[in-house]
């Protein structure tokens, strides 16, 4: 086909591996990627802010299950991305970030807008490149791919010197990819799975612990089949919500810190632990030496660095999620020696035990009829939109609220930064969303302080025409900072105060989205309704309780049996 410039070839690389949206911001390093993209397909989202398009490429990637996409220029937009590679990197959410670099005769000549990216992202991807050459160009990218989107999940990085990019190259012909250090096992051990098996016919109180990990293989239906023939009840992380349905009698809702009464207690009282996808982190465990004690523990996850990491297991699997589980539910059918309804009905004073628990400490909320309470807000909100709606947050009190009262039947509607914890993540992410599925509901639940982290973001969903709404839970603080001034410094509330916030109704109208205000409890309703059936973006500002609190809530350094109950 003769010879094409190196840009070009990145584009027809991208064409290649199904790519038809991208996020980014153009500048002096990529401008010859940028020109290539005119002649092409693939839609370029302008965003205003690289972090924003990180986050956007995010939410994309986790609402689609593909491999998000993000190009930034070199310097100041590549570290501006850190934040958002970072957040997808604790997530295992799998991106190829393509960024700008200097001419490679002025690499470490400290040139204009050069830094070391590859340097600076090396602890936040899972692997990242230096293109050295202009014959590497395609296959590097390829190969990015491939890593991206394989084993754990996660971002790579790939770092592009301009003069490479311009240069003419022959394409090269696409080639299966081997790795001889990289051989992910996705197949799990026959004799591993016996053993879990086994184990699930002993137990008498058995709990399935599930991470996101369970979403990321699309393994939801198989974890749905193991769970309601053996009648097992199921408590998700915050990352897992969706991947058992939450209105479903054995749904616990979420464990952890801000976890349900029912599944903290469930944990620390069961005899067999299934964790399918997590990692036992901080915030799911409490402390450490009072968690799930009583237990075995079988854990499935297909990075073998995170089994045993945090808390020992007795049943090690090494595997995909979705192909234990599927393996699992193939012995259990298979095999005489399990009965199936003599198993699930075995199971059955443990799960009145556990209804027992939701019962006398259901999450609930003290209603006041004069101010908004926020979990009112979300119970309206999965109401009228009957639970269907993609929901992003931002990070903080709202995140909770969301993750408490909105009930997620389905995998990849809950979109959330849940290891880094990132503020300012919602709102681009919901354009990612948007952008994925333009005919669906996607709502951001923020904060009147995290929203004001990437709210210039609002000019990119309307210039994109996506009609994002976002809920604003304003109590005039920082939320989740101020309830631990609250519970652990005397009410100090130090500069945890937003004495000055904006208009919000007015800012959405200056950047001609719709704007709309709840300062009483019988407005939420209208507000939410208008909001639905508006075509454009939409902020709904709630004038909520101002010191409403997120409970239960675990202290740190307790066991998860310590809650502090409403």
């Amino acid at each position: 086909m003769g010879k094409i410039t190196g840009a070009q070839a990145i584009v027809k690389c991208l064409q290649e591996e199904g790519v038809t949206t991208l996020f980014g911001y153009p500048g002096g390093a990529v401008l010859d990627l940028y020109d290539a993209l005119m002649d092409s397909d693939i839609h370029n989202v302008l965003s205003r802010h690289e972090q924003g398009a990180v986050h956007a490429a995010d939410g994309y990637s986790r609402t689609t299950g593909e491999v998000g996409v993000a190009v930034l220029t070199s310097g100041p937009g590549a570290t501006n991305g850190v934040t958002g590679i970072a957040t997808a990197y604790m997530d295992s959410i799998p991106l190829v970030v393509l960024t700008g670099q200097v001419p490679k005769h002025l690499i470490g000549n400290d040139a204009f807008q050069e830094v070391d990216t590859v340097g600076i992202t090396r602890p936040c991807t899972k692997h990242n490149y230096l293109v050295g050459d202009k014959d590497e160009i395609v296959p590097v990218i390829r190969e990015a791919f491939y890593l991206a989107k394989t084993g754990r999940p996660g971002p790579v990085l790939v770092d592009l010197p301009k003069d490479l990019v311009a240069s003419l190259i022959e394409y090269p012909e696409k080639k299966d990819i081997r790795m001889q250090s990289y051989q992910p096992t996705y197949e799990p051990h026959p004799r591993q799975i016996k053993k879990a098996c086994k184990l699930i016919a002993e137990a008498q109180r058995p709990v399935l612990y599930v991470g996101g990990g369970v979403i990321l293989s699309n393994g939801s239906k198989e974890l749905t089949q193991l769970a309601d023939k053996l009648q097992i009840p199921v408590t998700m992380t915050l990352m897992g919500l969706g991947a058992y349905p939450g209105t479903k009698p054995l749904s616990m809702g979420m464990l952890g810190m801000h976890g349900t009464y029912a599944a903290n207690m469930a944990v620390a009282e069961c005899d067999l632990l299934i964790a399918v996808g997590a990692r036992f982190d901080d915030r799911v465990t409490g402390k450490l030496d009072d968690f799930a004690t009583g237990a075995r523990i079988i854990h499935i996850d297909i990075d073998p660095t995170s089994i045993s990491k945090n808390v020992k297991v007795d049943v090690p699997i090494v595997s995909d999620c979705k192909k234990a589980l599927s393996a699992m539910n193939n012995l259990l059918d298979s095999d005489d020696s399990f009965d199936l309804e003599k198993e699930a009905a075995k199971h059955k004073p443990w799960r009145d035990k556990i209804s027992e628990w939701s019962k006398e400490h259901p999450l609930t909320y003290k209603d006041k009829c004069t101010s908004i309470k926020p979990q009112f807000i979300i119970e309206k909100m999965e109401q009228l939109t009957e639970g269907k709606a993609i929901i992003t947050t931002e990070v903080g009190q709202n995140q909770m609220w969301a993750a408490q009262f909105y009930r997620f039947d389905e995998p990849r509607h809950f979109v959330t930064s849940g290891g880094l914890g990132t503020m300012g993540f919602g709102l681009p992410a919901a354009i990612g969303a948007q952008m994925a599925f333009p005919d669906k509901i996607v709502i951001d639940i923020a904060g009147d302080g995290s929203i004001q982290m990437n709210i210039q973001e609002l000019a990119t969903a309307r210039q994109e025409g996506l009609p994002v709404k976002i809920a604003i839970l304003n109590n005039g603080y920082l939320g989740m900072v101020r309830q631990w001034q609250e519970l652990f410094y005397d009410k100090r509330y130090s500069s945890t105060v937003m004495n000055v916030v904006p208009d919000f109704v007015a800012l959405a109208e200056a950047f001609g989205a719709v704007g709309l205000r709840a300062t009483k409890p019988e407005e939420v309703e209208g507000v939410i309704r208008t909001a639905l059936e508006t075509d454009n973006v939409v902020i709904m500002d709630f004038i909520i309780e101002p010191e409403e609190g997120v409970y239960p809530m675990v202290p740190a350094g307790k066991a998860n049996t310590e809650m502090l109950l409403v």
